[in-house]
């Protein structure tokens, strides 16, 4: 059974470029033999990741991000049952955030600021598909 997780967590003020693009090769390294795929978006301290793949797979993975020290205020925005994959073709895509119009972030929140506490799971969810959209995503 295929499900897609999608969580937001502020990083610990020390992680730097060096670190974030650790974290992207690992991801893209472990995450295919898991038969994960996802999409990561990284803003001023802000992480949001949708994750999918088996309900196992992307459980285990969802609690080693949970223990991992660089994250903190993790929340769930939303975890469901699905039929088919939306981010099937990165085994860890990035949004690119030099790409990212302020007017898309402005029709999901009250400002153009990404903010994943301050929206519903599904508005960050319809975020994501749009970034895919309009081809804001790098492998």
């Amino acid at each position: 059974m295929l499900v897609r997780l999608m969580y937001a967590s502020r990083a610990v003020p020390t992680l730097d470029q060096d670190e974030l693009h650790n974290i992207l090769r690992q991801s893209k390294h472990n995450n295919p033999q898991h038969g994960i795929t996802g999409l990561l978006c990284y803003s001023s301290g802000i992480f949001i990741q949708a994750l999918e793949g088996g309900r196992s797979a992307v459980s285990r993975l969802y609690g080693r991000i949970a223990a991992d020290p660089r994250h903190g205020e993790l929340i769930l925005l939303n975890y469901e049952e699905i039929g088919e994959r939306r981010f099937a073709g990165w085994a860890m895509g990035q949004v690119n955030m030099g790409r990212l119009n302020p007017a898309l972030l402005l029709k999901y929140s009250a400002t153009a600021t990404l903010d994943p506490y301050s929206v519903s799971g599904k508005a960050s969810m319809a975020l994501f598909d749009e970034l895919v959209a309009t081809a804001s995503v790098m492998c």
